[in-house]
């Protein structure tokens, strides 16, 4: 039992080394003061507070909407689909990249550092796996595809908004966790 604590405690530490480090390059490519403050406040945190887990190649919904509960910072979330579609409705905080712009090519910026993790999602799956290729060919190095895209998101009860999202009112499924949870476990 206390080897297994140990192990914990030692995974915990490296985790938050690894956030440390990342914060480190965020603030030192973008002059970010947002980071370099969270940064700050984690070195005089004790050492017990665990993290989610990093970046994979692609995400679920859930990886990151609990990303997104634990108030882990300094990631973006790209919507590539047209305007008029992230107008009608779009995760909340998404930005809009529409797929052309991408094709253009994109200059980094404090919210689009290389080295920032990027979570981003399309019309479709194959949609989301073309622009996430663009972006890295582009040196971005932590992009992650959010497989489902929206539909995905509001299957698990993310929060979204635009014009149409703020005109749907909310079924009756919405309010039961229970019954989101399960259909989101069977997808």
């Amino acid at each position: 039992m206390e080897n297994n604590l140990e192990n914990l405690s030692d995974k915990m530490h490296d985790a938050q080394e690894t956030v440390k480090e990342k914060l480190s390059d965020d603030i030192k490519y973008s002059g970010d003061k947002v980071s370099e403050a969270i940064l700050n406040a984690k070195e005089k945190m004790p050492n017990i507070t665990p993290t989610p887990a990093g970046m994979k190649a692609q995400s679920s919904a859930n990886d990151l909407k609990s990303r997104l509960e634990w108030g882990e910072p300094a990631f973006t979330i790209l919507d590539v689909r047209d305007r008029e579609s992230f107008n009608n409705g779009h995760i909340m905080g998404a930005m809009p990249m529409p797929m052309e712009q991408l094709s253009q090519g994109i200059e980094p910026s404090p919210s689009l550092a290389l080295n920032r993790d990027i979570y981003i999602y399309a019309d479709s799956d194959d949609r989301t796996s073309e622009a996430a290729s663009q972006l890295r060919n582009s040196g971005f190095a932590n992009v992650s595809e959010l497989k489902g895209g929206l539909e995905a998101w509001k299957a698990i009860g993310g929060p979204t908004e635009g014009v149409v999202e703020s005109m749907s009112p909310p079924s009756a499924g919405d309010y039961n966790v229970i019954s989101r949870l399960s259909e989101s476990a069977n997808q």
